[in-house]
């Protein structure tokens, strides 16, 4: 799709209708911000990958690059509004519930609005460091290497980050069970 958007940029069309809604998703998923205003970010993430496609290196995913700016364009945003990422609200549903679910291996009786609640409150608390890896990693769906490319860190300090979020996230799982 890159090849041929280089040639005929009437395909650009395509890029956009096929990362519109996962980076509009990531874009709420890592910052404060409206759904007006992710969509504006998105517009300028869209205007950053049209004007620095020829720059794009073909032997890398694509996925990673445009991830990669969008990243870039949510920070450049909150640099502008001056906000901070401990703010982040996280709209937290079923489906993103399952991937945790399954990835710390909860018993299926728990019931998914405590859960979520406690995700949520763990998530809002955590360290952005481990927040960002843990919803590229398990929301996003990304590979260790998609990460690393988007974030760039290195492959081991990726591999790192998430291993301690997850024990974070047990750990924080295990204390409000306690609490119970």
């Amino acid at each position: 799709m890159v090849a041929l958007t280089l040639r005929d940029q009437d395909f650009l069309l395509c890029i956009i209708k096929n990362y519109e809604s996962k980076l509009l998703k990531y874009i709420i998923r890592i910052s404060s911000v409206s759904l007006e205003e992710a969509e504006d970010i998105l517009q300028e993430v869209f205007i950053k990958v049209y004007y620095n496609l020829k720059s794009f290196d073909q032997s890398l995913k694509f996925s990673s690059w445009i991830y990669r700016i969008t990243h870039n364009q949510v920070i450049s945003n909150f640099r502008k509004s001056k906000a901070r990422a401990e703010t982040v609200d996280l709209d937290i549903n079923n489906e993103i519930i399952g991937n945790i679910v399954s990835e710390f291996d909860v018993k299926v009786e728990i019931d998914n609005k405590i859960f979520e609640k406690k995700i949520n409150s763990i998530l809002k608390a955590m360290d952005k460091k481990y927040r960002e890896v843990l919803f590229l990693y398990l929301l996003e769906e990304k590979s260790s290497q998609e990460i690393s490319d988007i974030l760039k860190k290195r492959i081991g300090t990726v591999y790192s980050l998430i291993s301690r979020g997850k024990q974070i996230i047990k750990k924080e799982l295990e204390k409000k069970d306690e609490k119970h």
